[in-house]
């Protein structure tokens, strides 16, 4: 390049270039460009072009998009990102038409609701990885890892999360979870709404709001997907991480595993809940059970997984049914600690997502999405007006908000008004559907799939409102 622009100065010394050639030269360059940021508009000339030799832009999994497109296309690729496409017909008076309408159902709802959610304590665990092997008909193992969850699950708010992620999509799940907005509603150039979506949102309103207090504890390093501006952004006073200046105490490792337990993060979030009287909100997102699989742990031989599968998948299940079990012991343990506080406590539970390690499961079948979750109140909270609600097999993760308000007998917002229209009337959003703008599919309480054209015109408000 260096070698052509000296030849092109001494051939074509620039007070021999006619004015017209220059701003030729300017057009040119700027269209060539400006036409990235024209690769994911539908029907661009561009885009159509790119893909016409095989560019299949690829944003879940950039790695793969980078395979499969090269580096250079896939970055490229990256340069126009639409956050949501914008409907026609939404505007602010919509909007305010809207809050009208919520307000009021907010109202009637609040009226049989003695508590308020800043009074109680509320925590939100996302537990790494963990899904229950069991229920894969893949999959057979010699012993339940979970059996103790299962008992919770069996006597309180209960179910199976449908995951957006299968290997992978933290993030998103906690998003979710936390704002009650599904990611599938967004584009499909968003892979993760951390990274993408919140630093381009003047702001993002959170259930952690609602409390003068709100910490997030992760006994790992705070820096992936943006943890620690994510969570400044949202509003929570700490973040607690390995490096934070709010110390992660407790350090227990359990066998080789190189992660901290879960009985560390129990025991960290347990300082928080009694280091503080009145209400309060805790994000707490669990480390011990990430990949890799190895033999950490001296019960591996405890949980032989057996099924169509080679010796290296089932060594990979047998250690990580045996870190599940550690989870389950952990959890019980924790249960029977704030059972003895004396203050509004209420456990929500759930698996993000399935870890990859599964070779003959269909990675879009729904068994492939399906996390363990549960919603336990302690005991001073079920004696102050908490519930629990009957088995509510499958849901979202952008249901927690509400079931919990539910559960706590406590008043709702507006807009947690509609996200429990939602949870009630509203199949559950498969929200793993990355669909290019096509309609939006859910799953009925029979594990069965629901198109958007099969919902009553009710259902099809509701999910209107929402997006």
């Amino acid at each position: 390049m260096i070698g052509i622009i000296i030849y092109c100065e001494r051939k074509l010394p620039q007070n021999k270039v006619k004015w017209r050639f220059r701003i030729l030269g300017i057009v040119f360059a700027v269209l060539v460009y400006s036409s990235s940021t024209r690769i994911n508009h539908e029907g661009s000339i561009v885009g159509d072009f790119l893909n016409s030799y095989g560019n299949l832009p690829t944003f879940e999994n950039q790695e793969q998009g980078a395979q499969q497109n090269g580096a250079l296309q896939q970055f490229l690729n990256n340069i126009d990102v639409t956050i949501m496409k914008k409907e026609t017909d939404y505007s602010k008076k919509k909007v305010d038409k809207l809050a009208r309408k919520y307000s009021k159902l907010a109202n009637e709802i609040n009226v049989t609701r003695d508590n308020n959610l800043s009074t109680q304590t509320i925590i939100f665990n996302l537990s790494e990885s963990l899904a229950n092997p069991n229920r894969l008909k893949e999959v057979e193992l010699s012993h339940n890892p979970l059996s103790y969850i299962d008992s919770v699950k069996g006597n309180t708010t209960s179910g199976l999360m449908i995951s957006s992620g299968l290997g992978g999509g933290t993030a998103n799940m906690e998003y979710m979870t936390l704002t009650g907005l599904p990611v599938s509603n967004f584009s499909p150039t968003i892979a993760t709404a951390y990274t993408q979506v919140v630093p381009e949102s003047e702001r993002t309103l959170t259930i952690n709001e609602y409390f003068k207090k709100s910490t997030a504890i992760h006994p790992y390093n705070g820096s992936f997907y943006s943890r620690k501006a994510v969570y400044q952004k949202f509003g929570f006073q700490r973040f607690m991480y390995l490096g934070s200046k709010y110390k992660i105490k407790h350090k227990i490792k359990i066998g080789t595993n190189p992660y901290l337990s879960d009985e560390t993060a129990y025991q960290n979030t347990l300082d928080v809940i009694n280091n503080y009287k009145d209400g309060q909100f805790i994000n707490l997102v669990t480390m011990q059970n990430h990949l890799p699989y190895s033999d950490y742990y001296d019960n591996s031989s405890d949980y032989q997984a057996s099924g169509d599968m080679d010796d290296g998948e089932k060594y990979n299940i047998s250690n990580y049914s045996a870190g599940l079990s550690y989870t389950d012991k952990a959890v019980q343990k924790f249960i029977e600690q704030i059972d003895k506080i004396n203050k509004p406590i209420t456990l929500v539970f759930y698996g993000d997502h399935l870890p990859g390690i599964y070779s003959n499961v269909d990675e879009n079948s729904l068994e492939a999405r399906e996390t363990d979750y549960f919603i336990y109140s302690n005991k001073y909270a079920r004696l102050h007006g908490a519930k629990n609600l009957k088995h509510v097999k499958y849901v979202s993760p952008i249901d927690f908000i509400a079931l919990t308000a539910e559960q706590t007998n406590s008043k709702v917002s507006p807009y947690y008004a509609l996200l429990t229209e939602i949870q009630k009337e509203l199949p559950t959003i498969k929200v793993y559907a990355y669909n290019n703008g096509k309609k939006p599919v859910f799953v009925d309480k029979k594990g069965k799939t629901v198109k958007y054209e099969q919902l009553t015109k009710k259902q099809k408000q509701l999910y209107n409102d929402l997006k």
